[in-house]
């Protein structure tokens, strides 16, 4: 199998060594809008490097792995469907509704794949707490709390491309709220502050938010994140049942501090960013990647449910905006596929 990448930066440097190293895939060619930074890694790992996207299908592959900046996500998911190519592609598909929905109906007219590239979905702690809520073991589900802190902001120049911060950072939680629970958010009401660095309100976003959301089944959930947790990466999911209560995220690196005199000790080594801390589950998405493209299982995690969290990240966007509880209905509503 030969696959294209198409972005050699962050994430796509370590999609292209996990695919490198896999048995199925026997050669890749490697891609950026900076060609000596994709020729430099294709020289550490042995493959090829084209000038530009062009080469990609003009060479021919078997599969795409789209990890370029978001702006680019879907055109070149219609570009991959259109050669009848199966394409993974990092979160989001496009950073607005019709954008995304354009995407998905490329690549549902062609008759291709798309696995979007939701790496909680395969970290081992989010695939527990599916279990204990689908077991029963928690009884009937009444709250869930979920949180994404990073320790230091991003560069002042990714914020105006990031989509802000419920569509960047907390879409995952979102995402993780619909896989693990099995229900739908019917209603979000939303908030955020821009009190920190001057760069978040110079790119018009914000540096913390938090959100109310109601699920289909009564159950509560709260949603929070920051872009500047100094005490470290801070990820974590409680749900808490009529019967037990279950926490993802809290481990001997978790960056929290007990004020209690027995408590357990604060984290020698907490998590410093997204990478290290879903090192594993990164990697698992790509082998499924190409176990999808040989047949050997099904999409874990295919375009309408990307689609999903981002209705819920616009509701949330719209809430803060306009200072107002939003139903699900009102974006689902207002762009409809088929």
């Amino acid at each position: 199998m030969r696959i294209g990448v198409i972005g050699t930066g962050r994430i796509g440097t370590i999609h292209a060594r996990t695919l490198s190293r896999h048995r199925e895939v026997g050669s890749l060619i490697l891609t950026d809008v900076d060609p000596a930074r994709a020729q430099e890694l294709a020289n550490r790992l042995g493959e090829t490097a084209a000038p530009s996207t062009e080469e990609i299908f003009k060479w021919g592959v078997d599969a795409v792995v789209i990890t370029t900046a978001t702006s680019a996500h879907a055109e070149l998911i219609g570009r991959a469907a259109r050669s009848g190519l199966p394409v993974f592609c990092e979160k989001p598909i496009a950073l607005d509704l019709p954008g995304s929905l354009q995407a998905i109906a490329e690549v549902e007219t062609a008759g291709t794949v798309l696995q979007m590239g939701f790496q909680r979905r395969f970290d081992t702690g989010y695939t527990g707490a599916r279990e204990a809520v689908r077991s029963g073991r928690l009884g009937r589900l009444h709250t869930v709390r979920a949180t994404t802190s990073d320790q230091t902001p991003p560069p002042a120049a990714y914020l105006p491309i990031s989509g802000g911060l419920y569509r960047d950072a907390l879409i995952h939680d979102f995402d993780m709220l619909r896989w693990v629970t099995g229900r739908e958010v019917v209603d979000v009401y939303a908030a955020g502050s821009d009190a920190g660095p001057a760069m978040f309100r110079e790119a018009g976003d914000i540096d913390t938010a938090a959100a109310v959301l109601t699920l289909d089944d009564g159950t509560l959930a709260t949603a929070t994140a920051s872009r500047l947790n100094g005490a470290g990466y801070d990820v974590r999911m409680e749900l808490a049942g009529e019967l037990d209560q279950v926490v993802v995220g809290l481990d001997d690196r978790t960056p929290i501090a007990s004020t209690e005199p027995t408590g357990p000790p604060a984290a020698t080594k907490p998590w410093t960013g997204f990478l290290e801390r879903f090192g594993p589950a990164y990697e698992a998405e790509l082998i499924a990647f190409v176990e999808l493209v040989v047949g050997q299982r099904t999409n874990p995690c295919d375009g309408r449910e990307a689609l999903q969290a981002l209705r819920i990240a616009e509701a949330c966007e719209v809430s803060r905006r306009e200072r107002r509880p939003v139903r699900l209905a009102e974006i689902a509503g207002a762009y409809a596929l088929g």
